[in-house]
């Protein structure tokens, strides 16, 4: 799949599967929810955030990178995380989980504010290595990840997509997502050249996943 435009993400090297390992076997803790730039952290240490829709399973991935159960709630109510909540990963880096976009079952004014706060974020936050997109295996990219994806490019925040819940379809299904992912990703310059397959249940793509994490500088 190397001679396809983003190809998948291999299995990582030894060292840099255990550096990865090493990070999110620290101490991992839920450190505050912020709903306005005053409430931001320092931005001492890398950060990188995962975006996606409603339901994409971005608590979910959350605790299979951690190895915690209950790090971070998952609800099957969509648009439940109003707020910008913000991980430690030992003293070394910030896992940052944006709210949901879509479906969000919030009055609209709230949603405005939510979607000022993640620009603000996303424009301000000089720490900010990389942003993870999570798309849906079972769906693809719909046009609500569209939209954050330009979101981040206006922003000059590089991200990277992340396929979820592969385990949910068959092969044929994956790979229907992944070309729909593919077209929609050679759009935006800022789109990082590989596409990571994720199972949070079998943990497929996980040491992948925390390995580029790990990498990042």
């Amino acid at each position: 799949m190397t001679d396809l435009p983003f190809p998948v993400a291999e299995a990582p090297e030894a060292d840099a599967e255990e550096q990865g390992r090493k990070l999110f076997a620290g101490s991992t803790e839920f450190m505050k929810g912020v709903v306005a730039m005053s409430g931001l952290p320092p931005a001492d240490r890398i950060e990188v955030c995962l975006a996606g829709r409603s339901n994409v399973g971005k608590s979910t991935l959350i605790n299979a990178l951690t190895g915690q159960k209950a790090l971070a709630r998952a609800s099957n109510t969509p648009g439940r995380t109003q707020e910008i909540n913000f991980f430690t990963l030992g003293e070394s880096h910030y896992l940052v989980d944006l709210p949901g976009y879509g479906f969000a079952n919030a009055p609209l004014p709230v949603v405005k504010k939510w979607q000022a706060l993640l620009k603000s974020y996303l424009a301000g936050r000089q720490n900010l290595r990389r942003a993870f997109v999570l798309i849906d295996a079972r769906h693809g990219v719909k046009a609500v990840d569209e939209e954050i994806m330009s979101l981040l490019g206006s922003s000059a925040v590089t991200f990277q997509c992340v396929l979820t819940k592969a385990d949910k379809v068959k092969a044929a299904d994956r790979d229907h997502a992944l070309e729909l992912t593919r077209k929609a990703l050679q759009k935006y310059p800022a789109a990082f050249p590989e596409i990571v397959v994720t199972s949070s249940e079998k943990g497929a793509g996980i040491p992948a996943l925390r390995a580029i994490i790990a990498g990042l500088e």
